[in-house]
């Protein structure tokens, strides 16, 4: 089966900010990089326009992640406190059990959430691991929640037996770009992870798929992970970006940390790259004042992690998040208010 591919649009010679907002010729990376360079108020300008052409503005979509399988990964990758060449301090654990990814899920609802992911330590699951999760993913489903997984490689015919347990959507990011992954990993290729994402793709399964940022990269560097996602054909449904959480123990953790207006900044070249895609703010959002989640929004951010951990990391508190909606004026998806419509 042959992997994905990123395809390299042709350039354009039309100015960034006089572009249309959506529609034409997806941007190569030397457009990508164009919009970085963007004065900042013009750069949010954009993309809140090309953010209402295809989204209630005011609405958010929240999804919440668990651990149902903790540590031990064989992985090496830089940022990651699960990997067995670390010394974080976390633990591996087994699988969890079915009860109780269930309470997990049914949890989330109640909170909010409408998306239920559910991530898992490893380079790729066996057969007798993927069992268990296929059962997780039935369960989920069956509380009326849009299911997500996140498991590693996945080997042929996998991708298939989620969808039949009922998987919406799999979770595999291209973590940076293409010429500084191999400063960050070592156990796999940026070509194994387009491989996945064809699996995924070819078995009808929505694509989440996104990366991690102020790991050391360049803005150069920054611009060709988003022109790699938007050439993705078709591009993610949900693109996560994450903000580089440091921990103790991991390479990346005397990382310089990336400034807030790079960052958001990274968020709206990403909207207008990708003007149909749902746009997540991550992980490290928890280090975020509101005052910069809320330039996240205005820069066309719609979908957050939701609940008090991801995975490993902390996050947010939900009722934080609600009071911060509500400082906005904002709204979870599944909330819309009369006279609204949220476009899908």
């Amino acid at each position: 089966m042959p992997p994905a591919t990123v395809k390299q649009a042709p350039q354009s010679s039309a100015s960034p900010v006089a572009a249309p907002p959506a529609g034409g010729a997806l941007p190569a990376t030397a457009q990508i990089e164009a919009l970085f360079a963007l004065p900042f108020a013009d750069l949010l300008y954009r993309a809140q326009g090309v953010h209402r052409a295809s989204f209630d503005p005011n609405a958010v979509q929240l999804s919440t992640l668990l651990s149902v399988k903790t540590g031990g990964c064989p992985e090496d990758c830089g940022y990651c406190p699960q990997s067995a060449h670390h010394a974080t301090g976390v633990a591996e654990a087994p699988v969890m059990a079915l009860a109780a990814v269930v309470d997990a899920a049914r949890a989330a609802r109640v909170a909010g959430a409408t998306r239920f992911c559910m991530g898992a330590a490893w380079r790729g699951p066996k057969r007798k691991e993927l069992e268990p999760v296929l059962e997780m993913v039935r369960a989920v489903k069956a509380l009326g929640l849009e299911t997500c997984a996140t498991l590693g490689l996945l080997r042929d015919g996998q991708a298939e037996q989620l969808r039949e347990a009922g998987l919406d959507y799999y979770n595999h990011n291209l973590d940076t770009a293409p010429d500084f992954y191999g400063e960050i990993v070592s156990t796999r290729t940026f070509g194994d992870r387009l491989a996945t994402i064809d699996r995924v793709r070819r078995a009808g399964i929505r694509v989440c798929c996104g990366g991690i940022v102020g790991m050391g990269e360049s803005r150069a560097q920054r611009a060709a992970l988003i022109a790699a996602l938007a050439s993705l054909e078709p591009p993610p449904e949900s693109v996560p970006i994450n903000m580089l959480v440091r921990v103790e123990g991991t390479p990346l953790a005397d990382s310089a940390a990336l400034d807030w207006s790079e960052f958001v900044r990274t968020i709206a070249v990403a909207r207008i790259a990708m003007p149909a895609s749902y746009v997540r703010l991550s992980a490290g959002r928890q280090e975020m004042s509101e005052p910069v989640q809320a330039l996240c929004f205005l820069a066309g951010a719609n979908s957050i992690f939701y609940g008090e951990r991801l995975l490993t990391t902390g996050n947010p508190e939900t009722e934080a998040d609600r009071a911060l909606l509500d400082k906005l004026g904002m709204h979870a998806l599944a909330e819309a208010r009369p006279g609204t419509s949220p476009n899908a």
